[in-house]
C-alpha cells in the first residue's frame, strides 16, 4: 500500500504567489501569528483588523486570520473586520477574538462570559474538523478570554468546548472558515503549530515553500524593479540590518550603490574603523565615512525626552544623507535596515495597539525627503535578517552581532547627551562586551549593552568619599526583539564586569545589573 504523503510545505519552487494575511485586532500574541505563519512555510504579513475590503482583495490574500483583541465584540466601539471578507471566500481562520467577532456578524451570540479563562484549559472536540487532523480528542490549550460565543450563527457547526466555553471551536457548513477560541500560536497550546499546520495546508491548501532563500531572489527582483537605472544611497551603521541590507543592494544594483557610515558620535569604541575595514576593505563595498560628531552632538545638547532624541536623530541623519547624495549624485533612493518589529513598535499595528516608540527610521523621519525609500527588509525579523545575511554569504561574526539602535548611545545615555559621558559610556560598554566574549557568552547572549544612568550615588576609592555616577548592564534573550527574557549571567562575570568598570572607567563608581523582561520593559532604557 502507498504511503499517504503528510500535507505540509512541498520542497519544490512554488507555482503561485502565497499570502496568508492577518487582520490585526491589537493582540499581544499577533506577531507571534506571522511568525508561526512563517515558519510552516508560507509569507504571512499583517494588517489593521479593520482595513477595507478593497484593500484586502488588491494584497489578492490566499488565507485570512484574524486575530485577537482586547475589546469586546459587542460593544458599539468595537473593532470590526470588513463584513466583505466573509464574502471572498477566501479560507478563513479567526481565533480568540476573530471567533467572537465573526459571529457578531454571522448571526451569532456574543456576550460576557460567567466565567473568564485565562490559561490552559482542557480542550475538547465534539465533531470532526479538517483543522484538528492528528491532535487528540481531548488537549491542553492556552486560553485568554473574558467573553464568550455563546450561540452559533446560521451554517455554523459546532466543534469544541471546555469546562467553562461550550463553544470552543466552530466551523462552517459548506465554507472553508474555521473558528477557535484558544491560541494555537502561543507554546503553551501544544498542538497549536498543528492546527496551524492544519488550516494552512489541509484547509487553504497552500503549497508552501517559501523560505528566507526565496525572499531573497524576489528582494533582489525587487529592488531592480523599484529602482530601475537609478543609484541608491545605503545609510550603514555596520550592524547586522544594514549590512545585510547594503550587501542585499549591492547584488541588486552593484556599482550604483554607494554607502555612508554617518559618524555621529554616538557610535560605540572603534566602531567606525571597523566597518570601514570590514565592510569596505574586506567586503567590496563602496564605502564613504561623514564625520558628523559635533552637528550632532550641537543639535542633542540639553535634549532629555527620548522621543525628541530620536527624531532630532533621524532628521540630521536624513539632512546628511541628502547632502551626501547631491554631492556624490546623482543619487535618487535611500536604502535602510528598517525591520518589522522596528515599523510595528513605531506605529500602532491594530486596534489598542500602542505606539511603543518611534524608530528613527520609521516615525523619526521628517515628512519632506528628497530621496525615495528602499526598506528591503521591512517586512523581516530579526532572526530572518541573519538567516538571509548567511543565505548572502556574510561571515558569522558579522551576522550574529548584537543588536545596536540607529540613535546609538544618545538612546543608552539617560538623560542629556554630552562628549564626555559618551566617553564614560563606551568605554563601559567595551569592558561588559569583552568579558562576554572572553566567557564564551557573547554568542549565548542576544543583546547586551552598558546604559549610564543621569544619577550619582556615594561610594569609596581610596579611602576616599566618591560621588560618580552608575552603570546599568542589559543583557536579554529573544528570538526577533517582540519579546525577551533577561539573560541569566554568571554572578562571577557579572562581578568582574563591574570591578574592572567600577575600576578603569573614570566618573563610574556603581554597576548594577537590569533583570526585566519584555514586557514589562522595553529592551532598550529609552
Amino acid at each position: 500500500m502507498r504511503a499517504q504523503r503528510r500535507p505540509g510545505p512541498t520542497a519544490s519552487p512554488r507555482t503561485r504567489r502565497e499570502l496568508v494575511l492577518i487582520l490585526d485586532f491589537g493582540s499581544q500574541y499577533t506577531q507571534l501569528i506571522a511568525r508561526r505563519v512563517r515558519e510552516l512555510g508560507v509569507y504571512s504579513e499583517v494588517v489593521r483588523g479593520d482595513t477595507p475590503l478593497a484593500e484586502i482583495a488588491a494584497k489578492k490574500p490566499s488565507a485570512l486570520i484574524l486575530s485577537g483583541s482586547p475589546a469586546s465584540g459587542y460593544r458599539a466601539e468595537a473593532p470590526m473586520p470588513d463584513a466583505g471578507i466573509y464574502a471572498l471566500g477566501k479560507p478563513l481562520l479567526g481565533i480568540c477574538y476573530g471567533f467572537q467577532a465573526t459571529m457578531q456578524l454571522q448571526g451569532g451570540r456574543l456576550a460576557k462570559a460567567p466565567r473568564a479563562e485565562y490559561g490552559t484549559a482542557t480542550f475538547v472536540l465534539d465533531g470532526r474538523s479538517p483543522l484538528f487532523a492528528g491532535v487528540p480528542k481531548r488537549f491542553r490549550a492556552w486560553m485568554s478570554h473574558g467573553d464568550e460565543v455563546q450561540g452559533l450563527g446560521p451554517g455554523w457547526i459546532k466543534v469544541a468546548h471546555t469546562s467553562n466555553c461550550a463553544f470552543a471551536a466552530a466551523r462552517h457548513e459548506t465554507l472553508p472558515f474555521h473558528l477557535i477560541q484558544f491560541h494555537p500560536e502561543v507554546v503553551h497550546s501544544l498542538y497549536g503549530k498543528q492546527v496551524l499546520r492544519n488550516f494552512l495546508f489541509r484547509v487553504a491548501r497552500l503549497e508552501g515553500g517559501w523560505s528566507v532563500k526565496s525572499f531573497l531572489r524576489q528582494a533582489v527582483a525587487d529592488i531592480r524593479a523599484e529602482v530601475g537605472d537609478g543609484h541608491i544611497l545605503c545609510g550603514l551603521s555596520g550592524g547586522v540590518d544594514s549590512t545585510v541590507a547594503a550587501t542585499l543592494c549591492h547584488r541588486a544594483v552593484g556599482d550604483r550603490l554607494v554607502c555612508v557610515l554617518v559618524d555621529h558620535g554616538l557610535l560605540r569604541m572603534g566602531e567606525a574603523e571597523e566597518v570601514a575595514r570590514e565592510l569596505g576593505a574586506r567586503r567590496g563595498l563602496n564605502l564613504r565615512v561623514v564625520d558628523a560628531r559635533e552637528r550632532f552632538l550641537t543639535k542633542l545638547a540639553n535634549v532629555t525626552d527620548p522621543e525628541a532624541k530620536r527624531k532630532i536623530i533621524g532628521a540630521e541623519f536624513i539632512a546628511v544623507f541628502e547632502e551626501e547624495a547631491r554631492r556624490l549624485g546623482p543619487i535618487e533612493f535611500l536604502a535602510q535596515g528598517t525591520l518589522y518589529p522596528d515599523v510595528i513598535e513605531s506605529a500602532s499595528a491594530g486596534w489598542g495597539s500602542q505606539v511603543i516608540k518611534t524608530h528613527h527610521n520609521v516615525g523619526g523621519l521628517p515628512e519632506r525627503m528628497h530621496l525615495k525609500l528602499v526598506e528591503p527588509l521591512r517586512r523581516l525579523f530579526k532572526d530572518e535578517v541573519r538567516e538571509l545575511g548567511r543565505a548572502l554569504g556574510l561571515p558569522a561574526h558579522l551576522v550574529e552581532r548584537h543588536p545596536f539602535p540607529g540613535p546609538g548611545l544618545a538612546v543608552r545615555t539617560l538623560g542629556a547627551v554630552n562628549a564626555s559621558d559618551l566617553e564614560t559610556l563606551r568605554q563601559a560598554d567595551a569592558i561588559f562586551i569583552e568579558e562576554l566574549r572572553r566567557a564564551k557568552w557573547y554568542d549565548r547572549t542576544w543583546q547586551a549593552f552598558a546604559v549610564l544612568l543621569p544619577v550619582a550615588t556615594v561610594g569609596v576609592k581610596g579611602d576616599e568619599r566618591s560621588y560618580e555616577k552608575v552603570i546599568a548592564l542589559r543583557a536579554v534573550n529573544s528570538a526577533d526583539g517582540m519579546t525577551a527574557d533577561w539573560t541569566r549571567l554568571p554572578a562571577s562575570l557579572l562581578g568582574r564586569v563591574a570591578s574592572r568598570i567600577a575600576n578603569e572607567v573614570r566618573g563610574v563608581n556603581r554597576v548594577v545589573y537590569d533583570c526585566t523582561s519584555k514586557p514589562p520593559a522595553t529592551i532598550e532604557w529609552e
